[in-house]
């Protein structure tokens, strides 16, 4: 939690209807002309002719001016007042009790002018003044770029009261920790270092995909020195003014030495740490470079045996700066990867401590199925499968509920209103079944656990779900051919019963030439080019974005040792079906009947074919 909570912003008119108010009030005092009734300006010797045609209605007589006002039948040009200079007329006041005009004089005094002058100019200015802070304030707070701030770093500071934060909330990242404990401990015990002679790791750069828990292992660290924990994100320093982001640095480290021992946290460094590799002609980005230079000169000016810690974290280490990865500034690169097994098993469990769940949870099904997932979807998998049950109405959280959830992260929502005809339900259903059947068919195939032909939000029409028995850590030639075997399963069994094809494989397409590429080319399975790397990886952490990295004539080698793999994977996949169509044909009604079926109900069915074939094998081999 943070020190301090926000208090909700009003609203933007709120300061627009104030600037108006401000606005008329200071129109009103600087510029009362243009508030007060018009007055005319007339010579005296018209004052006088008005006065002797008894014209003149009330006079106010001042030190250097006449004001008065006309009677209505006199008033025709359409002015409220008149105003004249005095001249000393000892006749005036006999003129006016002649005209029957009322008449009086005005005697200035000292308060009147100690007003006169604050309403003149001291008013104004404090005016000016309160409505350029307001200006200034409403800048700050709708442009999003902080410009008034001048420097300032608006690092969040956690204390250890508010965090809550330990090691124990952190699963699954085990040697991640481990690195770790070492700076929690030097913080508690830094004399037991400085004895030998060693000194802290100035900084430590967590690096791995997006939602493994960089932050959360950032946060346990200070939760567990109980130390004070400053976080700010990259894209924070980087300001509309050019030198803004270098002292927001210089102001994040100064508090940083203030509060000492500490840790300071950058999140998404690769914001302000990318390569300097633009030069100084066009599309350079200042700025930034300036940002970065002083976070390098920072960091080479603390002492780090004072207990400044800095960590950051980024899912994109190849764009860093060479000179922010050198020892002496981030000396410590801690990697943090996708949860294996026992990790993924371990994060359901921590998320599942505060959620109401039945006894009879197999948490180990779960986290086969989550292969590949981060802890960030673990945790989503868990709160998923926590609202379905609320929606279910029950008030624990069951086994179907975890394994529905897993589906809704995987492939969406079902579709329940989604209006299918009965001949594309059919082909449908086929086409799971030739997923199944194939993987059924294939040697060490990843066993069937789900068969499902009700549509999903992410556009899957339905989908076969293979897990693993075990963890794999390691793929194999073969079990990369079976792979793209099972994925032409679909529309091989199209081919079989309809003798005809539909755009429902698409993506069976795409994974399957994803794969046959990635064997050519990044795990040299390939006799043609043996172990010859032919395309790189441009991040591991965030998707499969590639690099070609050969000549376009070994390109068009390459197409075509694709196109050789799936064309044999293909053909494998029809010969399996063409052998097992009735089989086929079972298992597709028996799905289309239930619309969705388990691997073990899958698996029954099919026993069940091979024990009424199993007599006629051997009555063809007698004979």
């Amino acid at each position: 939690m943070k020190q301090e909570s926000k208090t909700p912003k009003k609203p933007l008119i709120f300061y627009y209807l104030i600037a108006m108010l401000v606005l008329l009030l200071l129109n009103a005092l600087v510029f009362p002309s243009l508030l007060s009734p018009r007055v005319k300006e007339v010579s005296y010797d018209q004052f006088l002719s008005l006065v002797e045609r008894k014209e003149v209605n009330k006079v106010a007589i001042e030190n250097d001016v006449i004001l008065f006002t006309v009677k209505d039948d006199a008033a025709k040009d359409g002015y409220a007042y008149y105003q004249t200079g005095r001249i000393e007329d000892a006749d005036l006041v006999n003129r006016l009790k002649e005209s029957g005009a009322e008449f009086s004089a005005v005697i200035p005094t000292q308060d009147s002018a100690l007003l006169n002058f604050l309403m003149t100019w001291v008013f104004p200015i404090i005016l000016f003044v309160a409505l350029g802070l307001l200006m200034a304030r409403m800048l700050t707070k709708h442009m999003g770029s902080n410009a008034m701030s001048f420097g300032k770093s608006n690092a969040k500071i956690y204390v250890e009261s508010q965090t809550g934060k330990s090691f124990a909330d952190v699963a699954g990242q085990d040697e991640a920790k481990d690195a770790l404990r070492e700076i929690v401990d030097f913080l508690h015990n830094p004399d037991k270092y400085a004895a030998i002679g060693a000194s802290l790791p100035k900084g430590v750069l967590l690096v791995g995909p997006p939602g493994t828990g960089k932050t959360l292992l950032a946060q346990a660290v200070a939760g567990e020195a109980k130390v004070p924990f400053f976080s700010i994100s990259g894209s924070e320093f980087v300001e509309m003014f050019v030198g803004m982001g270098a002292a927001k640095v210089r102001d994040l480290f100064k508090q940083a030495q203030e509060k000492a021992p500490c840790i300071v946290f950058i999140d998404e460094i690769d914001t302000i740490g990318k390569k300097r590799d633009s030069g100084s002609g066009i599309g350079g980005n200042d700025e930034r470079e300036q940002t970065l230079n002083q976070l390098l000169a920072e960091m080479d000016g603390f002492d780090g045996a004072k207990g400044v810690v800095i960590l950051a974290a980024t899912n994109r280490p190849d764009s860093l700066d060479k000179a922010l990865l050198r020892p002496g500034r981030f000396d410590r690169r801690v990697p943090v990867e996708l949860p294996d097994l026992q990790g993924r098993i371990a994060i359901l469990k921590v998320h599942a401590k505060d959620v109401k769940m039945e006894d009879n949870i197999d948490f180990d099904t779960i986290g086969r199925a989550t292969s590949g997932a981060s802890g960030a979807e673990l945790a989503n998998i868990i709160n998923e499968a926590a609202l379905r049950a609320v929606r279910m109405g029950r008030s624990k959280v069951a086994q179907q509920d975890l394994e529905e959830s897993v589906e809704v992260v995987i492939a969406g929502y079902q579709r329940k209103g989604a209006m299918i005809n009965d001949r594309e339900k059919r082909i449908i259903a086929y086409h799971e079944i030739g997923h199944a059947l194939v993987a059924a068919r294939l040697k060490d195939a990843a066993p069937v656990h789900k068969i499902t032909i009700i549509p999903r939000t992410s556009g899957a029409l339905g989908y076969t779900m293979q897990v693993e028995e075990e963890e794999r850590v390691l793929m194999s030639k073969e079990d990369l051919l079976n792979q793209i075997i099972t994925l032409t399963g679909g529309r091989s069994a199209e081919e079989v019963v309809f003798n005809s094809i539909t755009s429902g494989a698409s993506n069976d397409i795409e994974k399957a030439t994803s794969t046959a590429r990635a064997m050519i080319t990044r795990f040299g399975m390939s006799d043609t080019f043996d172990m010859m790397e032919l395309e790189t990886v441009n991040n591991p952490y965030l998707g499969s974005d590639t690099s070609l990295v050969c000549s376009a004539e070994t390109a068009a080698q390459v197409d075509g040792e694709v196109r050789d793999i799936i064309r044999a994977a293909h053909q494998k996949a029809l010969t399996i079906l063409r052998d097992n169509r009735d089989v086929m044909d079972k298992l597709a009604a028996f799905l289309l009947e239930k619309e969705t079926i388990t691997g073990e109900e899958f698996m029954e069915i099919l026993k069940q074919c091979d024990a009424e074939r199993q007599p006629v094998s051997l009555v063809k081999e007698n004979q």
